[in-house]
């Protein structure tokens, strides 16, 4: 049956303008112009332009930072649903996987086999599959019934393969609708799409739904790995190919968007280190009315006749499930109003899903007779630009939304560029001619500064699926072999161990019988500063490769008066390791350069010497050095009096005199300066190059005074083999490769002249194992003393992205891939840990000792510290007081840095004893 529709005056005008143009030129080309006017004009809202698609781009950059807020979320249309793919993949991955996808009317059942190192083109990954048509009594049933044809046809795959039922296999699931996932291996279903309606599974999980029902129809022994949806395995599938895959998007009867995010930007899930791919379900963007002003009215009529009014509103107006049913109502509307079709109006055009998606795709004059519509060359020419127009706005909404994907991408990488591959799947993108090139000639127009791939997803999602699991696989068994930092984890016992050993320790170095590792050098300092101290004094610090001079001069009560001037000199390696009276002439010639410099070469100052080695010391200005640490190993030095050498160099010098009064080493001088400040302040700690304390110690046995700062030099715990227990072999050859092996074994746990290396030590073992940087050992990470202690302050550091972090080992010559990157933080971590727990178990032992010394049930007391480790290092500071106090439960210690470091307790100390 046909109806002639009466021409109204808009359609009268248009013929008028028709006839006009006709009667000016017979061309056909002028009809086709025309024609396009009449549908342009009919469809302007539809044609956007770039200022409207960077709105829509920057609209959907909004709603995406609405669905990753956790306080947010709840009220987002656009839900931001973590995914629980962590990485994807590096090429490493293999492994015999089943694989179930389903997605729309029908579901797949796959044999997937993933070889390792070899791409999809390369025959990395062999596939065979079977495809099994879902009735419709199923799919309009209940969940159960739908899940028990799964089931079944899954068990008949594995027949027809012969694949043997009693073994367990690994199964991948792709289920492409939205869920919300607790972990890799759970989806709740949030709704239903793309006319599905299956009863009894909204916010149910349907992976165990998949369980039980393989439970039912038994025989099968499964391992359910991973669910994914289509969007998420497509990005893998493309992935595997293309390292700079990190984006997917699925244009076919849905359509879905995903991108691997920063992890501490996904609130909804726990944890802050490394990424997780993100699937944004965009198809719901505009549920809110984001979009009404861009929605026509043709929109509004497909909307209003889906099965999900108000729902997935984007969807509707990109994907393949709506595109037909857009074309068919705006040629319906048309031809009502007598634009098409002479006004004739056909049951078949009226009828819902008469035009399909593939039908505008190719648009041709059979496709209109078929609708019984008899249609001109005008009518067909017409019908095919309404085709155009509505694919091409699908074309151009999609480019707006990877706009917004991609600019958030490279805002998390802090880049201006970004090169980055896209992988797409999807029936429009695939068929339609014209979809492809339209959306990549958009997204580089909206976006000229990123280097954009698009890479077609050739396999399809279930290949995705299965290298989801085949990544979750790798990356288990990756965690579980890389069994080397649980050595470096102490137990509870351990550290009370630990804590046990330093206060025997402390106790036999004070017994005047018998040697003792740890050493308890007395300083003969006898007192702390109470503030009377006044003058000027000069203050020199030798503790590591710079040598400090200062000039102090302190005010009489006025502690936060005293003014401080100093002048920093590096030593060279070739001093630090000549001759011992080298050394001494080139820190006299540095003081007399500083003199110089405050215009003092002529005054005869007193001077406290900070020299940061173990010495025997006999009276305050005399020290008999021990032994060289921290690197240096000047020749003709050991066993001999420092205060001495460094005399003589000023006297062979002979441009200045100084009265050295004092020696102390930058512990004993850190504890000064921090009881200049806080009169609680008895004991010191260095936590940096070196590690040591010093304490106010009153249960002296010889001498008439009462207390006295003993230097500790703990570093020497565990040179008897006291330490073995919890040394690794990594820290034993660190120690060997040391330039005092077998001493300072504590330090060497503890201090930042040895972490970095044993970070170094750890890495390289790990490499050569295959468990980091794919088993590429760099030059680099083979070079003793490479990683430097400060690039575990800043890998560990909250604030420095995996960008950052990257850069760090690539000065190393090492490119990693997310997942190596998180494991370098883990082992930083784990050595950093320790070490802080370490000097923790002894600090608790020091001040246990002080407060039993006191005979008192609980102490109040300030510890100064100093030192790059403590002060630089974002987590050292706080897990080595969580440590004091867990071991120390009786003793409320307060931890005070010191500001002006070791050179101001020895110009202190310098002022003591002037004072009487």
């Amino acid at each position: 049956m046909q109806t002639h529709i009466q021409k109204g005056p808009h359609s009268q005008l248009l013929h008028q303008l028709r006839s006009s143009l006709l009667s000016l030129c017979s061309d056909s080309h002028l009809i086709c112009i025309y024609n396009f006017f009449q549908v342009d004009r009919f469809l302007h809202k539809m044609r956007l332009n770039d200022e409207q698609l960077n709105d829509i781009s920057a609209r959907f950059q909004a709603e995406m930072k609405k669905g990753l807020s956790a306080e947010s979320n709840a009220a987002a249309a656009v839900k931001m649903l973590p995914t629980h793919v962590r990485s994807t993949p590096d090429g490493t991955e293999k492994g015999q996987f089943l694989a179930l996808d389903l997605g729309g009317s029908k579901f797949k059942v796959l044999q997937i086999k993933v070889r390792e190192d070899q791409g999809i083109r390369k025959g990395g990954v062999e596939i065979e599959e079977k495809t099994y048509p879902i009735p419709n009594e199923v799919l309009n049933g209940r969940g159960t019934e739908l899940f028990d044809h799964v089931s079944e046809s899954l068990k008949d795959f594995m027949h027809e393969k012969n694949i043997n039922p009693k073994k367990k296999h690994p199964l991948a699931f792709t289920f492409s609708f939205p869920c919300e996932q607790p972990t890799l291996d759970q989806g709740f279903l949030l709704e239903w799409t793309k006319d599905f309606s299956v009863r009894g599974l909204q916010g149910k999980d349907v992976v165990d739904s998949l369980r039980q029902a393989i439970k039912r129809t038994g025989g099968m022994d499964m391992e359910i790995l991973a669910m994914v949806n289509d969007t998420v395995a497509t990005m893998m599938t493309c992935g595997f190919d293309d390292k700079n895959c990190e984006v997917g998007v699925i244009i076919g009867s849905g359509t879905n968007a995903c991108y691997m995010e920063q992890l501490n930007h996904v609130d909804l899930v726990e944890g802050d280190e490394g990424q997780m791919c993100v699937s944004t379900e965009w198809g719901a963007l505009g549920d809110d009315g984001t979009l009404d002003d861009y929605i026509t009215e043709f929109d509004r009529e497909v909307d209003a006749c889906s099965i999900n009014p108000g729902k997935q509103i984007f969807e509707k107006m990109v994907s393949g499930m709506y595109l037909g049913e857009l074309v068919r109502l705006v040629v319906l509307k048309m031809a009502k109003l007598g634009l098409l079709f002479d006004g004739r109006v056909t049951n078949a055009l009226r009828t819902k899903g008469t035009i399909t998606t593939a039908h505008v795709a190719a648009m041709e004059e059979e496709i209109l007779e078929s609708l019984n519509l008899s249609p001109s060359a005008d009518d067909c020419i017409a019908v095919q630009h309404i085709s155009t127009i509505v694919s091409f706005r699908s074309s151009n909404l999609v480019a707006a939304g990877l706009a917004a994907i991609l600019t958030r991408i490279q805002k998390n990488r802090n880049t201006r560029e970004l090169r980055i591959t896209i992988g797409v799947d999807g029936t429009v993108y695939k068929t339609h001619p014209q979809y492809p090139k339209r959306l990549h000639k958009v997204v580089r127009r909206l976006l000229p500064e990123c280097h954009v791939r698009f890479v077609l997803s050739e396999s399809g999602s279930s290949k995705g699926a299965a290298l989801v699991s085949a990544v979750a696989q790798r990356l288990a068994s990756r965690k579980r072999q890389v069994r080397t930092l649980n050595s470096f984890k102490l137990s509870w016992e351990q550290l009370q161990l630990v804590k046990a050993r330093m206060r025997a320790a402390l106790q036999a170095g004070l017994k005047t019988d018998g040697p003792s590792e740890v050493k308890m050098l007395p300083s003969f300092v006898y007192r702390t500063p109470d503030g009377s101290e006044h003058g000027k004094y000069l203050a020199l610090d030798l503790g590591g490769t710079n040598f400090r001079a200062m000039l102090v001069n302190f005010k009489k009560g006025l502690q936060q008066n005293t003014k401080l001037y100093h002048k920093i000199y590096k030593i060279p390696l070739e001093i630090m390791q000549g001759t011992g009276e080298e050394l001494f002439d080139y820190l006299a010639q540095c003081v007399g350069d500083f003199l110089d410099y405050m215009g003092m070469k002529n005054t005869r100052l007193p001077a406290g010497f900070t020299f940061s080695f173990p010495c025997e010391q006999t009276a305050l200005d005399t020290a008999t050095l021990l032994s060289w640490t921290k690197g240096f190993k000047a020749t003709n030095c050991e066993g001999h009096d420092v205060v001495d050498m460094l005399r003589e160099a000023i006297k062979r010098r002979d441009e200045f005199d100084l009265d050295i009064v004092a020696l102390v080493n930058d512990t004993v001088g850190t504890l000064m300066s921090c009881a200049y400040e806080d009169p609680q302040c008895q004991v010191a700690l260095i936590a940096g190059t070196g590690s040591n304390v010093c304490y106010m110690e009153e249960d002296l046995r010889d001498g008439d005074e009462k207390k006295m700062c003993i230097n500790t030099e703990w570093g020497g715990l565990g040179d008897d083999g006291t330490l073995d227990d919890i040394m690794t072999s990594d820290d034993t050859e660190v120690d060997q490769n040391s330039i005092n092996p077998g001493k300072q074994r504590f330090e060497k746990l503890t201090s930042g002249m040895y972490l970095g290396e044993i970070v170094r030590r750890v890495l390289l073992n790990l490499t050569i194992r295959g468990l980091l940087f794919k088993g590429y050992v760099s030059e680099a990470l083979k070079t003793p003393g490479i990683f430097e202690t400060k690039y575990l302050s800043q890998i560990e550091s909250d604030r420095l992205a995996l960008l950052q972090v990257r850069s760090i080992l690539q000065h190393m010559g090492l490119e990693g891939t997310c997942v190596d990157i998180i494991t370098v933080k883990e082992v930083c971590g784990a050595i950093s840990r320790r070490a802080a727990q370490l000097c923790g178990a002894g600090m608790a032992a020091v001040v246990d000792k002080i407060r039993e010394n006191r005979g008192l049930d609980r102490l109040n007391i300030t510890v100064g510290v100093d030192g790059t480790l403590y002060k630089l290092h974002p987590h050292f500071s706080r897990i080595l007081q969580e440590t004091t106090r867990a071991l120390a439960p009786q003793c409320d210690v307060t931890f005070l840095p010191s500001e002006e470091g070791s050179g101001k307790g020895a110009a202190l100390i310098a002022a003591l004893t002037r004072d009487p």
